[in-house]
């Protein structure tokens, strides 16, 4: 089946015209085995103006050859790219309203910030004092005004992403693309840019398509998130949609930590289901057309635990604790058996320690029943 993206963003603005359209993309690549590895297998793709719309996969999944064949740095086999409504395909890098911002910034050590930044403008042949105050107007969009006469080697590692991201801007793009640009940034710094980026990119009103295969940077700045897996785009939606109401197995165990249980229905007692695991452990979830006898795979984030009185819920031991600021996670093996479950809870002077007996109690409302089966 064709790994389809429909419409644009999920809070009402679906229908309005695409700014990107992406139709049918398919490429393949020759093994040195002498076979062929697929990396886009039918991708449709729809991304909206002023749009912030990520591109989430683990390695090999097929994200970056899209950004690639967007920017024309990569030819599809099959299927169609249209940027305000032209077709792109004919035209090389640097005649498309696109522009990228890599990985490893790709700067010019020799060059000065405000040289980097405004090397494009001079290739055109852009007078000098025009093209001063681009680079002037691009340096300041980015928190870099005065830093012009510095190089790239007298920067931090977000000063020069900063400096990359002022150099594809200033040339007004209609769209721009971003290859994992914070990878190589500290945690700290990394969270900090995250905010950062997603604030540029609403202020000035044009369309951003971010390759990552982190996590929280998808949840942190995304209008929607694509999740990609194999070539094929395995679910699509706001960050909150992905997080809380994952389509497949995949997607529920790659974006943040799970719970994943295998049950049958018992009964259905108005709209809520009682759902029981094959060692006896009890839980209640929407029942959302279930029917008694029915199999269903229930979702359940750690958070969605939360520790009950003794006798109440399922009874456990605490295997492990991980001490993380204000949360604490457990690793809590049911009394009855089965897979140790995932729970993050505040930590305080009653927080259990590693042995103790404790009992879980699950939120119903958030629990969550797969549609599709791997």
């Amino acid at each position: 089946m064709t790994a389809q993206v429909r419409g644009l963003r999920q809070d009402g603005a679906a229908g309005m015209a695409a700014l990107l359209e992406i139709r049918g993309a398919r490429r393949s690549f020759a093994t040195p085995e002498g076979g062929r590895v697929t990396a886009l297998d039918g991708v449709d793709l729809d991304v909206g103006a002023n749009e912030f719309v990520t591109l989430l996969g683990p390695s090999g999944c097929g994200k970056t050859t899209l950004l690639r064949a967007i920017s024309g740095f990569e030819a599809l086999d099959a299927g169609t790219i249209r940027l305000d409504g032209q077709d792109v395909a004919p035209l090389p890098p640097f005649r498309r309203p696109v522009n990228t911002v890599f990985q490893s910034y790709a700067l010019f050590g020799h060059m000065s910030v405000a040289r980097n930044v405004g090397f494009a403008l001079e290739v055109r042949g852009v007078p000098r004092a025009e093209r001063d105050r681009a680079v002037a107007e691009a340096l300041e969009k980015v928190g870099l005004a005065g830093f012009g006469a510095r190089r790239p080697a007298q920067l931090s590692g977000g000063q020069r992403q900063r400096v990359a991201l002022a150099r594809a801007l200033i040339a007004r793009p209609r769209l721009l693309l971003l290859d994992e640009p914070l990878s190589a940034l500290d945690r700290g710094l990394r969270q900090q840019m995250q905010i950062e980026l997603k604030t540029l990119q609403h202020g000035l009103g044009i369309a951003f398509v971010f390759v990552t295969h982190d996590q929280e940077e998808a949840l942190t700045m995304s209008d929607r998130i694509v999740v990609m897996r194999a070539g094929r785009v395995e679910q699509t939606g706001t960050p909150r949609e992905i997080y809380r109401r994952p389509r497949t197995r995949f997607v529920a165990e790659f974006v943040g930590e799970t719970n994943l249980f295998e049950t049958v229905v018992e009964r259905i007692e108005g709209s809520q289901a009682r759902l029981r695991t094959p060692e006896g452990l009890a839980f209640t979830a929407p029942a959302r057309g279930l029917a008694p006898g029915a199999r269903a795979t229930l979702v359940l984030r750690p958070a969605d635990f939360s520790l009950g009185a003794a006798g109440a819920g399922i009874a456990g031991r605490v295997e492990r604790a991980v001490y993380l600021g204000q949360d604490l996670h457990l690793l809590v093996r049911p009394e009855a058996g089965g897979p140790a479950i995932r729970v993050t809870v505040r930590d305080g002077a009653a927080a259990p320690e590693p042995g103790a007996k404790v009992s879980l109690v699950h939120d119903a409302d958030a629990a969550h029943l797969l549609e599709e089966a791997e």
